[in-house]
């Protein structure tokens, strides 16, 4: 029997994925991951991410065994590699889970063309969002770009129910192409190895996305919609990395919140179309990392300060910027609320919701900086950054997306902090020589620069 091929992407599990059951149902199952860094417009992996990947495709492949379905890992453009491993293994037939990209969108339409011409049977599913963004259009025909009726159209519809994993005994036992050994991509950082902070967080892989899910909906739900917006309490779910890396289905995730829904539920599942409303944001504007939604705000005098990476000062000729961003991304700027936030981050690959945005505010309004760099320092330093929420969340902060927060609305990180960790808790973990000397001074002062960054708003407005 020929092997049928599952090309696993951003879907690393073996529950509730259709190309992985159809490849099963297909006869004799391998399945393939590709490590693509250098097809035209794919993002690379920040190193956060490239971490998490190691250890999820070391639990993936544990899974897959379990199953006797074995796992090829290859490293080069998806295109070619596909096309050499399908014709070496002698493959009828390949199967995927759908991507959003513009990027990835053209490089499996090349694949699906090729498979086809070629005499495989190639198909593909919906597996990450709980519906297609071609298919949620509003009365006109267009694209939402308010989040509350884009979520009012969605949440309405029924989601299917999430498909068990497949039966043991459907891998391929037959002869295999060469392969390369996880070890060889050099994913995890070795001099230094900085990555304690996230193993002590995190365990990747679909088993420990389970166990999360099943202990958030038991214990932290009820009290979610209050708790989320608290850093000094365990209030968040936890969700967000594996649902990034397809861990957990956003069906899984939605199914095991139950049909009757309370205030808290409510509120998470909002959370999940929100997640939705950046897919489709990203699928109908694929610049959405690099470029204003407004147009607009490409005139707004946002600093693009550039820090090499030996610590010296880039060539822009903004060195006190330079400085300013340099003492954001390493949680020294003198408002602990957003240097906690950053100590956070570095150390655990996670940052809360509301600190970031507490974060990402501070950087965009009080310090000037371009949202690109913020966005740029998170992609690379979050577990759960994926290229639409990523961005798309930098753009609401900044003013210049979809739903965006109005520009004039500028978090004060120090009555966020008076507010949301009231006793000190957050800061006291992160920030152990808060209140000491050897805390840095601010680096600018909150009035001064809010009212500077509603200036720069203004003139722009009136030069409309």
């Amino acid at each position: 029997m020929k092997p049928s091929i599952v090309w696993f992407r951003d879907d690393l599990r073996v529950r509730d994925n259709p190309a992985l059951r159809a490849a099963v149902d297909d006869g004799a199952a391998v399945a393939l991951y590709i490590l693509d860094e250098e097809s035209p417009g794919i993002r690379p992996l920040g190193g956060a991410a490239r971490w998490w990947l190691h250890h999820s495709l070391t639990a993936l492949r544990e899974e897959l065994d379990s199953l006797g379905i074995p796992l090829l890992l290859r490293r080069g453009p998806a295109a070619e590699t596909v096309r050499k491993t399908t014709t070496a293994a002698g493959a009828g037939a390949l199967f995927w889970n759908r991507r959003y990209g513009e990027a990835e969108r053209t490089v499996d339409a090349g694949i699906k063309a090729w498979a086809r011409e070629a005499g495989l049977h190639v198909e593909s599913f919906q597996a990450s969002l709980l519906h297609e963004p071609w298919e949620v259009t509003t009365k006109t025909g267009g694209q939402y770009k308010v989040f509350t009726p884009f979520w009012r159209a969605v949440s309405a519809q029924d989601f299917r129910e999430p498909l068990a994993a497949p039966a043991k005994g459907h891998g391929y036992t037959g002869g295999l192409p060469d392969y390369d050994e996880l070890d060889s991509w050099h994913l995890l950082p070795t001099k230094p190895d900085w990555s304690g902070g996230l193993a002590e967080a995190w365990t990747p892989g679909p088993r420990a996305a389970h166990k999360r899910l099943a202990e958030f909906v038991d214990g932290g739900l009820p009290e979610y919609k209050e708790g989320r917006d608290r850093p000094d309490r365990d209030g968040s779910s936890g969700l967000s990395p594996y649902l990034r890396w397809g861990e957990l289905s956003p069906f899984e995730v939605w199914h095991a919140l139950g049909p009757r829904r309370s205030e808290s539920a409510a509120v998470f599942a909002s959370e999940l179309g929100w997640r939705e409303f950046c897919w489709h944001q990203y699928f109908h504007n694929p610049q959405l990392a690099t470029a204003n939604l407004r147009p607009e705000f490409d005139r707004f005098p946002w600093a693009w300060p550039e820090v090499s990476g030996d610590g010296g000062h880039g060539h822009s000729g903004h060195e006190a910027a330079a400085e300013e961003l340099r003492a954001w991304q390493q949680g020294r700027t003198g408002f602990p609320l957003v240097d906690a936030g950053q100590r956070q981050l570095w150390h655990s690959g996670w940052m809360h919701n509301r600190v970031r945005m507490v974060a990402a505010s501070f950087l965009v309004k009080n310090l000037g900086i371009h949202w690109q760099l913020g966005e740029q320092w998170f992609w690379d330093t979050l577990v759960d950054a994926d290229p639409a929420s990523n961005p798309a969340n930098w753009q609401w902060v900044a003013g210049s997306g979809a739903d965006a927060s109005p520009f004039f609305r500028i978090f004060n990180p120090e009555a966020q902090r008076t507010k949301f960790d009231p006793q000190g808790k957050y800061i006291a973990r992160w920030i152990p020589e808060f209140g000491t000397p050897e805390y840095p001074e601010e680096t600018v002062d909150l009035k001064t620069s809010r009212q500077d960054a509603l200036e720069a708003y203004k003139e722009l407005r009136e030069r409309l």
